[in-house]
Order: structure tokens, then C-alpha cells, then sequence
């Protein structure tokens, strides 16, 4: 494709999950114009990512491959950019780089600006040597190798496990005060860790997960292992004193009141921030995530707008499993859009959430919409030989699913790779009926066909 063109069919922003439907697009034999705006040009596996502190996933196994060998030269790759502005209603966005587009469709998978930064403190700590503070953060192989030793020194005192407010990256993979406990209790039998030490968890929300099952569930163990839970604490600041002490500063989101807290290591979900060029277009809500309709990852207001992932506004559980199963919806109702054809795929709200309890044991929760329990949730026990069995099992199938999706392989993308699904009439979909969902609540523009029908050169 020729640098000066600025005029496209679909505009792709975002990273991994942008890039890799991207590539099951061509493989699809469409005829777009297609360009895709991301910051880096390959990726670390989210499911990858959230279990590399066992030590069971090779190095080399926890990077995408880059975007230039998965997607093809007949689309724009605009890597090492990031959009500035959007202007949906001109149907156009400006980039970093200077440069403008203009779109007949954009897709967005943008997650959220999740950083260190965002607690006072916490990256100077972090980078401290014998800190003993992890941060859970995606963006580079050295975290994920330094990440490894998650909980392994914790000798004495505290141990503060923190998660953030909802919404935020990792919900339903970053509760890892259970693989902790399972450590330290080991520690304290064998003499290596003082009688004194504990693990806590704090969060600014009101549950640990917001799926009531998955959340009575983890309560209920952190009660018999002794875990101490601290709900509606948002941390805000992390500093040495002058005894040169670790001490966190929490504030009650109720009354305001703020505490000091001392600790000895802290394993640490920073806060999820959305990215201010989309609360500055309308795409996003004040909340900061991309108002689309939950059944067709559709937005509500700009009829050429989708989303997936992290970034958008639905009531399910965000893990890269919900991306990976959204993806395939994106990918077909993205077609039928610029054919004029009516968005038929559904999102019934799946995610897999992996439940870790202790080194090499784990169970997992599945749910959808509304957060009713899947068919195959909590399908293994949580004790003994199932629970080590299944981690084993887990693992390894949620680091496949990764690397499947992130390959260097052309294919069709999920959930069959070798062919894509086809989707049944809306009238006919059973999610919908089963659950009495009104086609109105479904069915929100007009269709109109928005690219001619030509072989593609």
C-alpha cells in the first residue's frame, strides 16, 4: 500500500487483539483498505502473563508474534504510533506521528493506560533493589521474568496484595493472595518465615470478584487460610519513612478517611486509567470505556464504531479469554456492517477466569452475561489431586489459546481457526430467546452497504 494513502475502509486501533483480527480479516479474502494504528510491534500474552510467576512457561513463549510477520503488506501498519485524537463524527482520527486518517469503519481494542504511575511512589519502589514490591503491569519480558519471585521472600510482617477499581486489566486473573498463602505456609513450617507473617488483601471495591459465586468462593478460603480481606481501600501513595519502613497510604472511598500502613512485600495491580483521547471524542462514557451495545459490540451513538476487549463497557468479567470469544463477533459483524447486512453475531458475555490456589493448584469459573454461571463453571474441585491435576492442564491450554491467536499463522481466528462460524438470523438465535432479550434492545441502526463488491489486487 502506497505511504500517501490516508483514505481507508477500516481503521484498526489497539494492539494484540486489534492486530490479530486484522489478520483474520485478510485471511478471510475481503477486500478493505485496511490500516492498523498500535504502540509496540509485539505484545506479552495476557494469559501467559498471569501465570508466569510459577515458573512454568518458557521465556520465549510469552511474547505475540510481531505485527509485521501477522499482518500483510496490503494493509497499513502504523507501529510505535498512538492516536492523539478521534473524530467520529467526521469519521476520521489523527496519530502521533502527524499523520490523518479518515475510516468507513473503526475497530478499537485499546484496554486501558494501565501504569505504575498511577500510585504515588510505586514505580521508584517497585525499582528499588530488595523492595520486595511487584507490579502487575504488561508491558515488558523483565517484569515478567523479575515477577517470577511474586511472594517467594515474604519473611515476616504483611504481605498487602492489592487490586484496583473496577473497571480495570486483569479482573478475574490478579487474585493471587491463595498462591501466596499456600507459599508462606510452607515458610512458616519449614523456619524460614516468622510466625507473624500474613497475607492481606485490599481493594477499593466491595467483592473480590464481581461474579457472587466466584466471590463467596474466594471469601470462604481466604477465611480458613487466615487471609485478612480489606474492602473499599483505595491505595493512593507508597513510601520508605525515616526507620526506613514500607508504608502504604489507603484511602476509605466511603468517608474519605485515610490510613498508613506498614508492610514487607507487596505484590501490586495498579489502577486502570482510560485513555483521555477517547473520553475527549464521546466513544467512551465518563467512566472511561466505550459505550457498545453488549450483544453485537456495536457503539451505541456511531454506527461504524466496534470494540472489544478491555476497553468496553459490558457487565462481564475482563480476561483475555472474553477478548479471544468477542473477537469472532467483531470480525463477522464488522463484514456484515460495510455489506449493508444486518449484525447477527451474538457476545453472550463468556469469560474464563483461572482460580489460582497455591503453587500448582487451581480450579477456574466461567460465567456469562449477568453473570450467570456457565455450563463448565468451577468444574474441578478446589482440593488435592483434581486441583493439581487441572493447573497443570490449565496452563497449558490457556497459553495454547494465546499463542493460537497471536501466531504467525494465517488463519480465520477463533473459534474454529480453519473456518468461520456462520450465525443464525437474529429471530432464531437461542441466547436471545432463551433469555426473552428483545430484538430492539439488539437492533440499533439502519444497515447501508459502505464498500463496493470488487476483487481485491
Amino acid at each position: 500500500m502506497p505511504a500517501s494513502e490516508t483514505n481507508f475502509d477500516v481503521v484498526f486501533v489497539g494492539g494484540m487483539n486489534s492486530t490479530a483480527v486484522l489478520k483474520f480479516l485478510q485471511c478471510d479474502g475481503v477486500n478493505y483498505k485496511m490500516a492498523l494504528v498500535t504502540d509496540r510491534s509485539r505484545f506479552i500474552l495476557p494469559q501467559s502473563y498471569f501465570g508466569v510467576s510459577h515458573g512454568h512457561i518458557a521465556e520465549l513463549k510469552l511474547e505475540s508474534g510481531t505485527v509485521s510477520a501477522q499482518v500483510e503488506q496490503w494493509s497499513r501498519m502504523d507501529t510505535f504510533a498512538k492516536v492523539t485524537q478521534f473524530v467520529p463524527g467526521q469519521n476520521k482520527l489523527r496519530l502521533s506521528n502527524g499523520r490523518e486518517y479518515t475510516y468507513k469503519a473503526l475497530v478499537l481494542s485499546t484496554g486501558f493506560n494501565h501504569s505504575s504511575e498511577h500510585i504515588e511512589g510505586l514505580t521508584e519502589m517497585e525499582h528499588t533493589p530488595g523492595s520486595n514490591v511487584f507490579v502487575h503491569a504488561i508491558d515488558n519480558k523483565e517484569r515478567v521474568d523479575r515477577n517470577y519471585y511474586h511472594g517467594w521472600n515474604h519473611t515476616n510482617g504483611d504481605m498487602i496484595c492489592y487490586s484496583p477499581k473496577f473497571p480495570y486489566k486483569g479482573e478475574g486473573s490478579d487474585f493471587y493472595a491463595l498462591y501466596y498463602e499456600h507459599f508462606l505456609r510452607q515458610d512458616i513450617l519449614q523456619g524460614r518465615a516468622a510466625k507473624n507473617a500474613r497475607i492481606q488483601y485490599w481493594t477499593p471495591n466491595k467483592e473480590i470478584f464481581k461474579f457472587g459465586y466466584a466471590n463467596e468462593i474466594a471469601l470462604e478460603e481466604c477465611r480458613k487460610r487466615g487471609i485478612e480481606v480489606f474492602f473499599g481501600w483505595e491505595m493512593t501513595k507508597v513510601a520508605y519513612n525515616q526507620h526506613g519502613q514500607k508504608i502504604a497510604t489507603f484511602r476509605n472511598v466511603d468517608s474519605g478517611e485515610t490510613i498508613e500502613k506498614d508492610f514487607f512485600s507487596a505484590v501490586i495491580n495498579p489502577p486502570s486509567k482510560p485513555h483521555q483521547e477517547l473520553l475527549d471524542s464521546g466513544i467512551a462514557t465518563s467512566e472511561g470505556v466505550v459505550d457498545v451495545n453488549p450483544y453485537t459490540l456495536q457503539h451505541k451513538r456511531f454506527e461504524n464504531v466496534f470494540a472489544f476487549g478491555d476497553c468496553i463497557g459490558v457487565e462481564t468479567t475482563r480476561t483475555q479469554s472474553a477478548a479471544i470469544y468477542q473477537s469472532p463477533v467483531i470480525q463477522h459483524n464488522l463484514k456484515q456492517l460495510m455489506e449493508g447486512k444486518e449484525l447477527n453475531a451474538i457476545y453472550d458475555g463468556y469469560t474464563f477466569m483461572p482460580f489460582l490456589l497455591g503453587h500448582s493448584y487451581a480450579t477456574s469459573f466461567q460465567h456469562l452475561y449477568n453473570y450467570e454461571p456457565h455450563t463448565m463453571n468451577h468444574l474441578i474441585p478446589q482440593y488435592g489431586l483434581f486441583a493439581r491435576w487441572y493447573f497443570g492442564r490449565m496452563m497449558k491450554s490457556q497459553m495454547q489459546m494465546g499463542e493460537k491467536f497471536t501466531s504467525f499463522k494465517k488463519t480465520h481466528g477463533p473459534p474454529y481457526y480453519n473456518w468461520n462460524p456462520r450465525y443464525v438470523p437474529l429471530e432464531h438465535n437461542d441466547y436471545l430467546n432463551s433469555r426473552n432479550i428483545p430484538l430492539s434492545e439488539v437492533r440499533m441502526f439502519e444497515p447501508k452497504v459502505r464498500v463496493a463488491h470488487e476483487e481485491h489486487h
